[in-house]
């Protein structure tokens, strides 16, 4: 096989092909903030084929202190629309649809419909239990990232599976609120976190061993600590 030098790297690492397999993948990433915009630019970089990006917002400055598409030129611009500019100019060979909405109930199920994996850079848990629901009846893994603070889990979830409901019980009970408009959102997490979501989707759509799957991985970066916790 013959690949452009640019993936030179990946090798080894990932077979050829697995390198070859994964142009052909499609991977949607909903929400292109602080998680999203990391997981973008991972996903483009590796040579995933096909990208979807979701997301109805738009660039505000506090969103300068992590995320990674958000610059001063671009306060006020909508978010997928940016990540879009930005997969091109990371990788041409990338087909990229950036799609300007928020997700809801109404919509969830035709914004992933033909992915082999989505993956949940979302903010709040709302919209996050949809994702799940659209995921389970579309039959398509979903790897579900957040942050909080220092603070950041991770989990895989295939239909069937225990999903993150099990450790956050029904969202609409707490009106959707998310830790992290109580604990802040710091950089490092942020990078962190999008790295593992994004190392997990590339497992998803090649079929690797190793996922994170039936249990929520907890990493706390203000003690140096990595947990795991059993979903059932």
């Amino acid at each position: 096989m013959n690949f452009p030098h640019r993936y030179d790297r990946n090798k080894i690492a990932l077979s050829e092909e697995e390198c070859a397999a994964l142009a052909d993948k499609r991977i949607v990433v909903v929400g292109c903030g602080g998680l999203g915009g990391s997981v973008i630019e991972a996903l483009a970089r590796i040579g995933v084929g096909h990208l979807r990006v979701i997301d109805g917002d738009v660039f505000d400055e506090s969103n300068l202190n992590r995320q990674l598409l958000c610059t001063e030129n671009e306060l006020g611009r909508e978010k997928a629309v940016v990540a879009a500019e930005r997969i091109h100019a990371i990788n041409g060979n990338v087909e990229v649809e950036p799609v300007v909405t928020y997700l809801g109930e109404a919509n969830a199920a035709a914004l992933f419909y033909g992915a082999d994996c989505v993956v949940d850079c979302l903010d709040n848990l709302e919209a996050r239990f949809w994702a799940a629901h659209a995921c389970q009846n579309l039959g398509i893994p979903i790897v579900y990232g957040a942050i909080a603070g220092w603070f950041g889990q991770v989990c895989t979830v295939y239909p069937g599976d225990p999903s993150f409901a099990c450790a956050y019980g029904e969202p609409f009970e707490s009106g959707g609120e998310s830790q992290h408009k109580k604990l802040g959102n710091l950089p490092y997490t942020a990078y962190v976190i999008a790295a593992i979501q994004a190392a997990e989707a590339v497992k998803v759509v090649l079929g690797k061993p190793g996922q994170i799957r039936n249990r929520l991985l907890m990493v706390d970066l203000l003690d140096g600590s990595v947990d795991d916790m059993e979903l059932r």
